[in-house]
This record gives structure tokens, sequence and C-alpha cells, in this order.
């Protein structure tokens, strides 16, 4: 098995909060991050592939392929947005790294041409990352009216 990795860069805001709770245990919960307006990151997003190299090209993946799946599926809808407006496929969800990077595994899964996805690393800052490698996580989706439904 090798592993094949394409990394790319975001900014965007995005604010931490729970429409079910009350403004001061969004505040307990989630401090700075619960800022009203919101706050940005500079984000680095790592997607490795793996598989057996094709024998014809060498190539797990087409890093090219890779790259415009990663920027026409990702970075387009992302890059110098607020997460919690701006996005439809974050719509409703607390917008966290872990949520970000299980939302970004479901639409890359499905639009790569060869190779398996092995992982989505998001990092939000230097000191803070996330990985994640396909389990099933469930993700609350809140609706206008603070309904919940689940996201497999």
């Amino acid at each position: 098995m090798v592993y094949v990795t394409r990394k790319c860069h975001f900014s965007a805001s995005h604010r931490l909060y729970n429409p079910e709770w009350s403004d001061s245990r969004n505040d307990e919960i989630f401090d700075k991050c619960n800022n009203v307006r919101g706050h940005g990151h500079n984000y680095v997003l790592e997607v490795t592939v793996a598989g057996q190299p094709d024998p014809e090209t060498g190539y797990v993946i087409d890093l090219k392929k890779l790259r415009d799946i990663l920027e026409e599926e990702i970075i387009e809808k992302v890059d110098h947005k607020h997460l919690n407006y701006d996005v439809d496929f974050l719509d409703g969800i607390i917008p966290t790294a872990e949520n970000i990077a299980v939302m970004f595994w479901q639409i890359i899964e499905r639009k790569l041409p060869s190779g398996k996805l092995h992982s989505v690393k998001l990092f939000e800052s230097d000191n803070n990352f996330v990985e994640y490698f396909g389990d099933p996580v469930k993700i609350k989706r809140f609706t206008a009216s603070h309904e919940a439904a689940e996201l497999v």
C-alpha cells in the first residue's frame, strides 16, 4: 500500500455555538469561539489517498486530479467564507474542526477516481488539528427551528 498526500490552504471564519443552549452555556463551553461575529483561522488541509500504484502510470492517484477535486469541491466553497452562513454542506452543523473534517471526507470520498481515501487532516492552527479516517460518525444538524436531525 502506498499513501499519497495533497496539502492545501484556506482561510475562513466561524462561530461555535449550539442553538439549543443558552448564551451562558455556549459561553461556558465555547468561550471566545462563541463570539457572535465569529473568528477566523488559516486552515491547512491534508488529504491522503491509499492504494497500489497503477502499473502503467506509477500513480496511486494523479495528483493533478486530486488537486482539482480539492479546489473545486472544497476550497472554492470554503475559502474566505463564514462557515456558519456561506457553506451549504455545513448548514446547521456546529463547524468544529472535527465536524468539518467529517463533512470534507463525505465530499472527497465519492469524487476520487482511483485509490481509497485514507485520511483527512485539518489544521486550525499550528497547535490544533484533527485527523479523520472515515469511521462512522453521527453529526447533529440543526434546522432553523433548532430541531435536530442526524447525519451519518
